[in-house]
C-alpha cells in the first residue's frame, strides 16, 4: 500500500499541478525573482532550490523562532534570502561557498533584497568556514546544500553547535534518485542519514530529491 501511495502521488504532481501550487504559495517578488534566475545568467549551475522549498525553509526557520542560522552552499543567494527572511528581528544567517563567482552574485541579490546587514557571505571551504563560526554556536539553524560527500563532516559540525531543539535541514538527501548506488557520494550520503539518528529526531520530507529536517535532541 505504501509504495502503491508513493507512486500515485509521483503522478499526481505533474508540472501544471506544480506550477498552479507554486503560484499561490511560493510567489517571488523581484528580489527572489532575481536570485532564483541568477545562475542562468551568469553561468552558474542552475541547482538552487525550488520555490516551494525555498518557501518551506523560511517557515521552518519562522516556526522555531530562529535568530541565528548558518547555510552551507550559497551559490546565488536564493535560498539564503528565503532563510534570512525568516529569522526573527536581530537575526543572523552566515552563508558559506568556495567559489569568489558565486558569493560576489549572491552578495548583490542579498543587498537587493535589503538583506545585507543580516547576512554574512563567507568564501572559503566549507568546513575551514565552519571552524571559524564554532565560537558563535549555539546556533538554532543550519542548512547544508552543498558537496554530497562531505555531509557526513557537516551533519557532525550541526550536531556539535546546534542548541537543543534546533533545526538541521539538508537538501539532495536522495542523491540525484542514485542513494542506494556504490558511488562514492551515495555512501557518504547513507552515511549522513545514519550520523544525523544520533543526535536528532528526524523525518525526510518527498520533495524531488529529498529533504531531510531534524530537531536536535537534548535538554
Amino acid at each position: 500500500m505504501a509504495d502503491r501511495d508513493s507512486r500515485a502521488g509521483q503522478r499526481y504532481a505533474d508540472s501544471a499541478t506544480r506550477d498552479f501550487v507554486d503560484s499561490l504559495h511560493g510567489v517571488h517578488d523581484a528580489a527572489l525573482q532575481q536570485a532564483f534566475e541568477a545562475p542562468a545568467k551568469h553561468q552558474m549551475p542552475e541547482i538552487q532550490v525550488s520555490a516551494a522549498e525555498g518557501k518551506t525553509l523560511e517557515l521552518l526557520v519562522r516556526m522555531i523562532g530562529a535568530r541565528t542560522a548558518v547555510e552551507v552552499g550559497t551559490l546565488a543567494g536564493y535560498s539564503a534570502i528565503h532563510l534570512a527572511r525568516g529569522l526573527a528581528e536581530g537575526g543572523h544567517l552566515w552563508t558559506l561557498d568556495n567559489d569568489p563567482h558565486h558569493v560576489e552574485v549572491a552578495q548583490s541579490n542579498i543587498a537587493s533584497a535589503g538583506l545585507a546587514d543580516r547576512v554574512e557571505v563567507m568564501l572559503g571551504d566549507g568546513l575551514e568556514s565552519l571552524a571559524q563560526l564554532s565560537a558563535k554556536s549555539p546556533f538554532d539553524v543550519v542548512f547544508i546544500d552543498a558537496d554530497k560527500g562531505r555531509y557526513p563532516q557537516y551533519a557532525q559540525w550541526a550536531a556539535e553547535h546546534l542548541r537543543p531543539g534546533g533545526l538541521l535541514v539538508a537538501d539532495n538527501v536522495y542523491f540525484f534518485g542514485r542513494l542506494m548506488t556504490e558511488e562514492t557520494g551515495a555512501v557518504a550520503m547513507r552515511e549522513f542519514h545514519r550520523l544525523v539518528q544520533a543526535d536528532f529526531d528526524t523525518a525526510c520530507l518527498p520533495t524531488p530529491d529529498g529533504m531531510l529536517l531534524g530537531l536536535r535532541r537534548g535538554a
